[in-house]
C-alpha cells in the first residue's frame, strides 16, 4: 500500500494559473473563453476583443462576429484567487468603493453589492492570515453518540458542557495548538495529542485558515475542534512486541483510544471528569481546565505517575517505568 504525501507549494508556483497574461496581475472578475477555456480579467478580455476575435494565448477564433457572446464569468476561479492571494479581495473592494465615491455620476444601481465594493470579507468567506478566529475545543469521546441518546431527554441546562473557547490568529497551525494542549494539561512526552475536526485527525501543518477552507466553515459559530490523547508510537510498538510473546498479552494501543480507556498499568491521564491544575497561568482559557474540569488555584499541579511494569520481549523479562 502506497502512502499519499501532501506537498505544500508556494503561491509563486501557482501564479501562471492565477494571473492574467494581458495585464500581468491577478484575475479580477475572472472570465473564460468558451472555445479554449483560457481565462483573463473581464475588463482585459473585453477590451482585447474589441480589436481582435482570437484568443490572446492560443490564437483560436473566439467567434467570427460576436466574440463577447462566447466568454463566461468564472466565479469558481475568482474565489480561488481571492482565497489564495492575501488581501486581494479587500483591496479590490476598497478600490471599487473609492471609484464610485470619486465618480458620483456613474450609475451603479444595476450592479451587485460586490460590483460596488460593498461586500465584507466575512460575507465572502475570505480569511486573512492576521484575522482572529474563534474556535471551540472539547475532549473527543467515542461514546458521545450513545451518551447523547441517553441524555437527550434531560434539560439542556443540566447537561455538562466541556467545551472551551479560544481566539487565535488564522495563521496558527495545528502543531501550535497541540503544544498548547500539552502544556496546559501537563501531558508527558510518551503520549501524543491529536487535534480533530469531525472525527478526522488534522495534519500538523494545517492552519486554522486551511481548516476553515477545507471543511467549508461558514462562520455560523466557533470553529468546532476536538482533541484526544493516545500513547505515542514508541509505546505502541513496545506493547505490540510484548503481545507476540503470549496470547494472554494484549496491545495497549488497541485499548487506549481516549484518556479514559488507558489500561490501569499505564500512567493516568486527564479526562473531562478529572480535576486538573495547570502550572501555566497566562493562558486565555479562564479558570476552567481545557478538558472540561474546573481548576482550583489552591491545589497542587496534576502529575503523571505510574508503577514500573514488566514486559516479556523476545523471551526476556524487562522492566519499564
Amino acid at each position: 500500500m502506497t502512502m499519499h504525501r501532501t506537498t505544500r507549494i508556494k503561491i509563486t508556483e501557482l501564479n501562471p494559473h492565477l494571473m492574467c497574461v494581458l495585464c500581468g496581475g491577478y484575475f479580477i472578475d475572472a472570465t473564460t473563453i468558451i472555445e479554449c477555456l483560457h481565462s483573463f480579467c473581464k475588463m482585459c478580455i473585453v477590451r482585447y476583443l474589441e480589436t481582435s476575435k482570437y484568443c490572446p494565448i492560443c490564437d483560436v477564433q473566439v467567434h467570427k462576429t460576436k466574440p463577447l457572446l462566447h466568454i463566461r464569468s468564472d466565479k469558481t476561479l475568482q474565489d480561488i484567487v481571492y482565497k489564495l492571494v492575501p488581501g486581494l479581495f479587500k483591496n479590490e473592494m476598497k478600490r471599487r468603493r473609492d471609484f464610485y465615491a470619486e465618480h458620483p455620476a456613474v450609475d451603479a444601481t444595476n450592479g451587485s453589492n460586490e460590483d460596488r465594493g460593498e461586500v465584507a470579507d466575512e460575507d465572502k468567506r475570505i480569511i486573512t492570515d492576521d484575522e482572529i478566529i474563534s474556535l471551540s475545543i472539547e475532549f473527543y469521546d467515542q461514546n458521545k453518540v450513545k451518551h447523547t441518546l441517553v441524555t437527550e431527554d434531560k434539560n439542556p441546562k443540566e447537561q455538562p458542557n466541556h467545551k472551551r473557547y479560544l481566539q487565535c490568529p488564522a495563521a496558527m497551525t495545528v502543531m501550535h495548538l497541540r503544544k498548547f494542549l500539552r502544556s496546559k494539561m501537563d501531558i508527558p512526552s510518551n503520549y501524543q495529542v491529536e487535534v480533530m475536526y469531525e472525527d478526522e485527525p488534522l495534519k500538523d501543518y494545517y492552519t486554522l485558515m486551511d481548516i476553515a477552507y477545507i471543511y467549508t466553515w461558514r462562520r455560523n459559530g466557533p470553529l468546532p475542534l476536538q482533541y484526544r490523547v493516545r500513547p505515542s508510537c514508541k509505546k505502541m510498538k513496545l506493547s505490540q512486541q510484548a503481545g507476540r510473546s503470549g496470547p494472554e498479552s494484549d496491545s495497549a494501543s488497541d485499548k487506549a483510544s481516549s484518556p479514559a480507556d488507558v489500561p490501569s498499568t499505564s500512567s493516568s491521564l486527564p479526562s473531562p471528569s478529572t480535576p486538573l491544575q495547570s502550572p501555566h497561568t497566562g493562558f486565555p482559557l479562564g479558570p476552567g481546565a481545557l478538558n472540561g474540569a474546573s481548576t482550583s488555584t489552591q491545589g497542587r499541579p496534576h502529575t503523571f505517575s505510574g508503577k514500573p511494569r514488566k514486559a516479556s520481549i523476545n523471551g526476556s523479562s524487562t522492566s519499564s517505568g
